[in-house]
């Protein structure tokens, strides 16, 4: 079935807007909040009022480098949630006029199963089913997709996600926000020689509050004996930051794998961009005889393209919204 569908993104601080022409990508624009560096964090009312300035040029610029008219929009797919209320409601009450003005279908999307569905924007695809570790500074969960719109959660974190753990330990070290790119980043030219404790968490779920506590008093003990330690072992440090928590996903990942059999395994989220997730997931990969997928790094973090990726299967099986649909900011449903 012919579609092309508008798609919105406004769960936290990244404006985006793009068009899918029949299941392909034709365009995806982001405009970016640099402001909120300076505060150290996402500050919520600062996002949603920057939306509110950003989401009519970027959905202009998304339809003029697609070549596409309003008046050719088959649908609109908008994420309703997770995320920030303040930022949701701009993307949602934009969406809504925009159907309710061509008369055409409006299309609810859940974040969390965009970032899965990120996976379908460009070729090579994976086969289903298959297992996404979905990684983001506010979700941690391990996926099984046995079809496009069928997902099933099976775990995810039970506090903090694995970015908030990159982003508040760089924030320990001095680093500014967001950190997790800048632990990386020392991380290639350090040492991991500093042990942190892996959490002791039954089943497939995950627990990143206890290892910043600890990376916390880790870091109060060594500067306490001497106060130039976080400078003169910066690298190091990030390092064992960044390995700690890398071994942590994909202990889990390959847990899940051998109990469900499955062998096809993704990577999704913001912070699947971390070339040692990456690398670790190859090695992983290579012992457990998986076949790996990783997006590139356009599809990685918050985009409309996922958005409209997963609105076109939604849409291909009729499953539309009312105009009454409001934004939600926790919660995945499939």
């Amino acid at each position: 079935m012919a579609a092309t569908i508008l798609a919105i993104e406004s769960s936290c601080d990244d404006t985006s807007a793009a068009v899918i022409g029949d299941g392909r990508v034709l365009s995806n624009c982001v405009s970016t909040q640099e402001m909120h560096r300076i505060y150290g964090g996402v500050v919520p009312e600062v996002a949603s009022r920057a939306h509110q300035v950003n989401i009519i040029p970027v959905v202009e610029m998304a339809l003029k480098n697609a070549g596409v008219n309003k008046q050719d929009i088959s649908a609109v797919a908008f994420t309703r949630g997770p995320g920030l209320l303040g930022s949701l409601l701009v993307g949602t009450s934009f969406a809504k006029a925009f159907a309710l003005s061509y008369d055409i279908p409006l299309i609810e999307v859940n974040h969390m199963q965009a970032h899965v569905m990120a996976h379908f924007a460009e070729a090579p695809f994976p086969d289903f089913p298959f297992l996404c570790l979905t990684v983001s500074g506010g979700h941690t969960q391990i996926i099984r997709i046995d079809d496009y719109l069928k997902m099933e959660i099976l775990g995810e974190t039970l506090d903090d996600a694995a970015g908030e753990a990159f982003d508040k330990a760089g924030k320990m070290l001095g680093l500014g926000y967001p950190a997790g790119a800048q632990i990386d980043k020392l991380a290639q030219t350090g040492t991991a020689r500093f042990p942190f404790p892996e959490p002791a968490v039954p089943g497939l779920n995950f627990s990143f509050s206890g290892l910043k506590t600890a990376i916390l008093y880790f870091l109060r003990d060594q500067m306490a004996q001497n106060s130039n330690f976080i400078e003169e072992n910066l690298a190091d440090i990030s390092a064992s930051i960044q390995q700690t928590i890398v071994t942590i996903l994909l202990k889990k990942l390959r847990k899940a794998s051998r109990q469900t059999g499955i062998r096809t395994v993704a990577l999704a989220g913001g912070v699947s961009a971390n070339s040692g997730l990456r690398e670790a997931l190859e090695k992983y990969g290579g012992k457990e005889g998986w076949k790996t997928f990783v997006p590139r790094f356009e599809y990685c973090t918050d985009n409309a393209a996922m958005i409209g990726i997963t609105g076109y299967y939604k849409f291909l099986r009729s499953e539309f919204c009312d105009q009454d649909a409001a934004p939600y900011a926790r919660g995945f449903t499939s």
